[in-house]
């Protein structure tokens, strides 16, 4: 039984340790044995057998200049595994749930698509009146909140060519056709982190959106909340911003972004 014991604390304690050298390589991108052995306090000859179990596993390399490690392309196999679970849809749902719930109103997450924002889930709140569904619709960029935050994040360049290919249609009379205008909201909701829209694509329709950005700080989506004017009028879309934005936030840090969304 002692023999266990000690084989167990000693393979936890060489997991902890091959798992601190992942980390050291990944802040520092190249070391060398005797670097890496002073940092985790072993002899250097463990350090060594320690890298070279993580190097049979395609886990580290060796750099070119000898003696120094990093990390290799086994670790993409690794993370493969996580990005398999990390569905936008799958992540974003508890807290689509959760915002409805708060808000009270119907709750979106589009995505870009050519053109277009396309919606890939919707969970309806208490209070929601609309039995219409919008999963899977192709809806416009410049007349919608979630079109708007999605616009936003883009280059100059490539807004450009989907304003182009689209057209600044004119859905309602609130409908902003003109490119300058609509610059100058992007503009806004770049500043205040979100974008609404007041009966823009539909008369009595009114809605807000916020960004939701990737592991790496890409936007990836836009969440957004959408009710009746007669009672998401333009005043309280700004009032609920702040919770949308969290909302967004939630999703973000979930697809493993850890900055501030």
């Amino acid at each position: 039984m002692g023999n266990d014991r000690t084989d167990s604390g000693g393979g936890v304690q060489s997991v902890d340790r091959a798992i601190t050298i992942l980390e050291i390589l990944a802040e520092r991108r190249e070391a060398g044995v005797s670097e890496i052995a002073q940092e985790i306090s072993v002899h250097k000859s463990t350090a060594f057998r320690l890298l070279g179990a993580l190097e049979a596993r395609g886990l580290v390399e060796q750099a070119e200049d000898r003696g120094k490690y990093r990390l290799s392309f086994g670790l993409v196999r690794l993370a493969g595994g996580v990005a398999s679970r990390l569905d936008l849809t799958q992540q974003s749902r508890p807290v689509c749930h959760r915002l409805a719930e708060e808000l009270g109103e119907t709750v979106n997450l589009a995505v870009l698509r050519s053109h277009y924002a396309v919606n890939l889930d919707q969970v309806r709140g208490p209070s929601a009146v609309t039995t219409h569904n919008w999963v899977g619709q192709l809806t416009p960029l410049h007349a919608t909140s979630s079109g708007k935050v999605l616009l936003a994040h883009l280059d100059e360049a490539h807004r450009a060519r989907l304003l182009s290919a689209s057209g600044l249609e004119r859905y309602t009379p609130n409908t902003i056709t003109s490119v300058a205008a609509l610059e100058e909201q992007l503009g806004e909701a770049r500043e205040r982190g979100y974008a609404v829209t007041v009966e823009e694509y539909e008369i009595g329709l009114n809605a807000v959106a916020a960004p939701v950005r990737s592991y790496d700080g890409e936007i990836v989506a836009a969440v957004s909340a959408s009710g009746p004017a007669y009672r998401l009028g333009e005043d309280r879309l700004h009032e609920l911003a702040p919770l949308v934005i969290a909302g967004a936030r939630d999703i973000s840090h979930r697809l493993g972004y850890a900055g501030r969304a």
